[in-house]
């Protein structure tokens, strides 16, 4: 079980996203599930999450600190089982790259996980805006976990 979260540049959102659904699965023993994330762009390849993504995730026991931000490439729509796109303009850019024999599904993050709404960009905001992206990131984690198959087999999930 693979599931990659996308964002813009990959340093506040989707490691966020990535960080709390990791710690969600950790704890409750579902470490086969593996979480990754990227950004739609290329602006912070190879760099850390934003500092204040990692303080206030941080707050909350989240470590999200050692990640290092990426670029979504064509091989992920056959690696990850499932595409979780943190807004609108994210999931029509991943609908749009994804190859026709693509074997990803490519979803709305919240949408997904039944919270509804987009998870909101805090970049150009104060602290308040990173801890609402927490807010939803940690109820959207609660919805992709209840979405998780009982066995590895793709053919169980809920879509």
């Amino acid at each position: 079980m693979k599931i990659l979260f996308v964002c813009t540049g990959n340093i506040c959102r989707s490691p966020t996203a990535e960080g709390v659904l990791r710690a969600r699965l950790t704890a409750r023993g579902l470490g086969h599930v593996a979480v990754d994330s990227a950004g739609t762009h290329s602006y912070h390849v190879g760099e850390a999450p934003d500092v204040r993504s990692i303080r206030a995730a941080k707050k909350r026991g989240v470590s999200i600190e050692n990640q290092r931000a990426r670029k979504v490439t064509p091989q992920d729509f056959y690696a990850f089982d499932l595409l979780l796109a943190c807004d609108d303009g994210h999931l029509d850019i991943l609908q749009r790259a994804k190859p026709k024999d693509a074997t990803a599904t490519v979803a709305l993050f919240l949408d997904y996980a039944g919270v509804g709404g987009q998870v909101p960009d805090p970049y150009y905001g104060d602290a308040t805006g990173f801890e609402q992206v927490l807010d939803l990131c940690e109820a959207g984690a609660e919805g992709v976990i209840e979405k998780l198959p009982p066995t590895h087999h793709k053919k169980h999930w809920k879509y």
